[in-house]
């Protein structure tokens, strides 16, 4: 205890000391400006001492570059203002930049160096306007760096800031000293200067320890040049002269046509909800030559007119739109902008019962709800109508073409389905606020409603088929109520009884009575059915036994007139063909295999219903069975009207194979009679099952009890009139909650089944990113329309984060299918760009936000190879003639009529230092190669920049 209280002691003591030490003023320092080095100085040791490694974890920040440069920076003040300087530094110690396709900083561009710092005062042009005090500030920058043995070289920017000029210093550990000097013009650029034989001598000129002659000397001068072409864009200057044009020689609306111009994505499948600019704008080409040596000015004067396809290299680079360039700002484009105010309107939502609550405005509480609650005009309400009702193409498929193999597992509607199309509407119509939504959704039943008392198919709905249970459960009552409208229409007007004593039925309508009708095979049908029934007579003239049945059901059920004069007992009614391979056991006859009633569909809630019946009853099993008895005693009374002399066992054999067992030894001989056509095997041979030959089977009761009767004077197993009803019931109470849940999965699946449809080509990450995409919206959503977490926060925060993922989903999509269609000829290239793209998006995924504070654009360029060269060049079409008089080819190195838009140039001279007058006696480290002298060149027709960069032992 004791030595643990002395080391507090000699601790606190310490501190007291260093204490002290900090208030002690140094009056060795006897200047500010020479404080104000010491400042410099020891934020320098302290950034030395950290490293590149330690920075990175502190407080170092990324640069939007692609060669990991990171930058630190500290503050200081001296003579009333402040100042801050930046460190960048680079992870990478290799000692050599990177090549001119990567993305460098404009100081490592300019003057070759890795790792620099940059000292400027904080105002707001950030610049120094006065030489002297720029001249002092770097000065103190080197002193500082020069106490600290680093070779880092100092930079200050001065001028005007559009300048971008700069004045620098380096130490560069021996008698050297490299100074940097750069400078731009930004207008009236000499002519000579837009030449490489002008740019040579002037480089050439700074020479300033020669006193030859320039004209007669020849140097070793180190060249490289990189040239950027840029494909030719739409320019609407010359929409504006082509328009002016249209209505000087026709006389018409240029203006119009204007509008009509086609769009890059008029074939998408997008291009029905919405339309988008290319997030490809063009291409930018980089050509470079690197380490060509040039001894004279003609040299240059060649090299200006070399074809780009004479480059070593060339690098293309996507010119991306705005928001597919920079992926910090969370701009969403659409369809997921539309599903983030969908989602809002679902939270809105709980605030009302009904949803005609929210068709007036001012019985709202909210105020939010107020004011946002736009409704488009009558006008577009009517287009919207019309398109869902009025406007179906007759082959309008009802299940999704390539429909994606996730998308079943989201509790939707089918792409094509009525209510998948309503949703897809309503995210558009009045911008998916939850009173233009209302509006919509009342005026929508209204139009079911009225195509069920008017008896009119609905459209976008399969009038056949069972109810899908996996979709959500408006498309289930949608799918019922147009099976109860097809069987209203196959019913038709009830007739009175004198009306039908009285009026003969057209024989045109009872044939297509006939057509209408829908033949069903049994439960368990057998292998030996035969379904062709279409054919009206066999070879002796006779009536096939379909067509007989055709006669007798249409007279029978029709008009009892026109009934066949046949003993009832042995009348055959509703058959739906022979079956020529069975027999019936007591007779020689025939079977008929007979029409049989739909089975009762139900939806999810019917089915639900009835569980909890069951459940009430305490006795499921026997309600089941119910059902299934009513459906067994149909299908006996219509296979007893169409086989009068059947037997129990003859139905078994038709309905339920598996319980009637084959005497095996007969199954040869059996089938190579049958084989033979012939019919002299008689009666089959065989038994029925255990369970069917048991005292007391249930099915035997059933079949003693069921009357023979066809399936037109049976009670139907579904009453139409009494579940339309009930479907339109079911439309109208819809709670909003319960509504808004079933659209905002229908939205997302309808969405990403309409995106899916895309051709974007054999992009591997695009198709994985989709298949992700199903997966993760089935896990969300499938908590979305759970009643008992209706309206919880976190599955509405959820939801909402899919709505960003579903975002960068679908711009990845759309410049994939830019691309494709760019790079049809080269496929490989334009996978290896999108590629490329999704690497560099592929980190910001399922967030809204980019880390870092620097603005994160997309700036990756690609090699392209010699055998692709051709077909790059062809997007390079030759300038038009209003476009070619307008540009002054004064650059040199066209491609396909094009210059460059930028050219960059460093010219280098290097020299031995050894027995010059750099040093009186060279020791071996001097006898190195070092470069003397650097110019960069970075000039457009209009504009020129030089930094200049000149080692010396001053």
């Amino acid at each position: 205890m004791a030595s643990t209280s002395n080391s507090k002691s000699i601790a606190e003591d310490d501190e007291g000391e260093e204490e002290e030490i900090a208030r002690f003023d140094d009056f060795t320092l006897a200047s500010s400006w020479e404080r104000f080095i010491s400042d410099i100085e020891v934020v320098c040791r302290q950034w030395l001492d950290d490293g590149p490694q330690n920075l990175l974890v502190k407080s170092a920040v990324p640069m939007d570059l692609s060669n990991g440069l990171y930058k630190v920076k500290s503050e200081f003040k001296y003579a009333m203002k402040s100042y801050c300087m930046e460190y960048y530094f680079q992870t990478t110690n290799d000692g050599k930049l990177a090549d001119w396709n990567q993305a460098l900083h404009d100081l490592q561009l300019s003057f070759g160096v890795k790792e620099f710092v940059v000292i400027a005062p904080q105002s707001a042009s950030g610049v120094v306007l006065d030489s002297p005090e720029a001249s002092k500030l770097l000065s103190a920058v080197a002193i500082a760096l020069s106490n600290c043995t680093s070779l880092w070289p100092a930079f200050v920017p001065v001028h005007d800031p559009s300048r971008k000029a700069y004045i620098g210093i380096q130490n560069m550990g021996t008698v050297f000293t490299r100074r940097f000097e750069a400078d731009r013009i930004g207008s009236q650029v000499p002519i000579k200067l837009m030449h490489l034989e002008g740019l040579y001598e002037l480089f050439v000129s700074k020479f300033t320890y020669t006193k030859v002659d320039f004209s007669m000397q020849q140097f070793k001068i180190h060249f490289k040049m990189r040239l950027t072409y840029r494909t030719p864009t739409y320019d609407d200057e010359d929409e504006v002269h082509e328009a002016d044009a249209g209505v000087t020689e026709s006389g018409g609306n240029a203006e119009g046509e204007a509008r009509n111009k086609t769009q890059w994505d008029d074939d998408c499948p997008w291009s029905e909800w919405y339309t988008t600019d290319d997030p490809v704008k063009g291409f930018e080409l980089l050509a470079i030559w690197s380490e060509i040596t040039a001894e004279s000015s003609l040299e240059m004067a060649e090299l200006e007119n070399a074809s780009p396809f004479e480059a070593e290299k060339w690098f293309l680079h996507p010119c991306l739109s705005e928001n597919f360039s920079d992926i910090s700002d969370g701009k969403t484009i659409g369809f997921a902008s539309q599903l983030c105010l969908l989602v809002k309107a679902l939270e809105m939502s709980l605030e009302a019962q009904f949803m005609e609550d929210f068709v007036s405005v001012e019985n709202s509480g909210s105020d939010n709800f107020k004011s946002s609650a736009v409704i488009p005009p009558p006008t577009v309400l009517d287009r919207v109508l019309k398109d869902l009702f009025h406007q179906v193409a007759e082959a309008q498929p009802y299940l999704s073409v390539g429909e994606h193999k996730g998308s079943r597992a989201i509790k939707g509607a089918p792409l094509y389905s009525l209510f998948a199309q309503f949703c897809l509407h309503a995210l558009w119509f009045g911008n998916c606020n939850i009173h233009a939504i209302a509006v919509l959704w009342v005026e929508f039943v209204r139009e079911v409603r009225w195509c069920w008392e008017e008896s009119q198919p609905l459209p976008r709905m399969p009038a056949n088929g069972i109810i899908d249970l996996s979709t959500c459960l408006i498309n289930q009552k949608l799918h019922m109520l147009a099976l109860c409208i097809d069987r209203q229409r196959q019913q038709g007007p009830k007739l009175s009884d004198t009306s039908r004593h009285d009026s003969t039925p057209d024989d045109s309508k009872i044939q297509k009575d006939l057509q209408d009708q829908r033949f069903f095979s049994p439960r368990e049908a057998s292998e030996d059915f035969d379904g062709d029934c279409e054919s009206q007579s066999t070879s002796n003239g006779l009536l096939s036994p379909m067509a007989e049945e055709a006669s007798y059901n249409s007279k029978n059920h029709e008009i009892a007139t026109y009934a066949i004069s046949k003993s009832s007992e042995h009348e055959r009614r509703g058959s739906a063909g022979a079956l020529p391979n069975m027999m019936l056991l007591h007779s020689r006859e025939i079977m008929h295999a007979p029409i049989t009633q739909d089975p009762p569909l139900m939806t999810e809630d019917m089915h639900e219903e009835r569980l909890r019946a069951a459940e009430a009853c305490a006795d499921s099993f026997n309600f089941s069975a119910q059902l299934e008895k009513e459906i067994l005693l149909s299908d006996m009374s219509a296979f007893k009207a169409a086989n009068p002399e059947a037997v129990f066992e003859d139905f078994i054999r038709w309905h339920s194979p598996k319980d009637w067992e084959d005497d095996h030894s007969e199954t040869g001989a059996s089938q190579t009679s049958t084989a033979k056509g012939s019919k002299n095997e008689w009666p089959p041979r065989g038994r029925l099952s255990k369970r069917m030959s048991e005292y007391g089977s249930s099915w035997r009761k059933i079949w003693n009890e069921a009357p023979a009767l066809e399936v037109s004077k049976q009670k139907p197993l579904l009453d139409p009139n009494r579940e339309g009803e009930k479907v339109l019931h079911y439309l109208e109470t819809l709670r909003p909650h319960q509504l808004l849940e079933q659209m905002v999965c229908t939205a997302f699946r309808a969405a990403a089944d309409t995106l899916n449809q895309t051709s974007f080509g054999d992009l591997n990450q695009m198709t994985t990113k989709i298949g992700q995409l199903y997966l993760t919206m089935s896990s969300t959503l499938k908590y979305v329309q759970s009643h008992s977490r209706s309206g919880d926060s976190d599955i509405i925060e959820d939801v909402r984060r899919l709505c960003v993922i579903f975002g960068h989903v679908e711009k990845l999509l759309t410049i994939a299918a830019s691309l494709h269609r760019k790079f049809l000829r080269a496929p490989l290239l334009a996978e290896a760009i999108f590629r490329d793209y999704h690497d560099y998006y592929q980190k910001n995924m399922g967030n809204g936000t980019v880390q870092g504070d620097s603005k994160k654009e997309f700036k990756k360029k690609h090699e392209i190879r010699a055998r692709e060269r051709d077909m790059v060049a062809t997007m390079f079409t030759p300038p038009t003639a209003n476009q070619s008089w307008r540009k002054v080819l004064s650059m040199g190195n066209l491609l396909n009529g094009h210059e460059p838009m930028l050219r960059e140039i460093t010219f280098s001279k290097r020299d031995r230092v050894s027995e010059c007058y750099y040093a009186a006696s060279a020791s071996k480290f001097y006898q190195q190669e070092i470069e003397t002298y650097r110019m960069y060149v970075c000039e457009t027709s209009n504009d020129l920049r030089v930094a200049l960069a000149v080692a010396s032992c001053d």
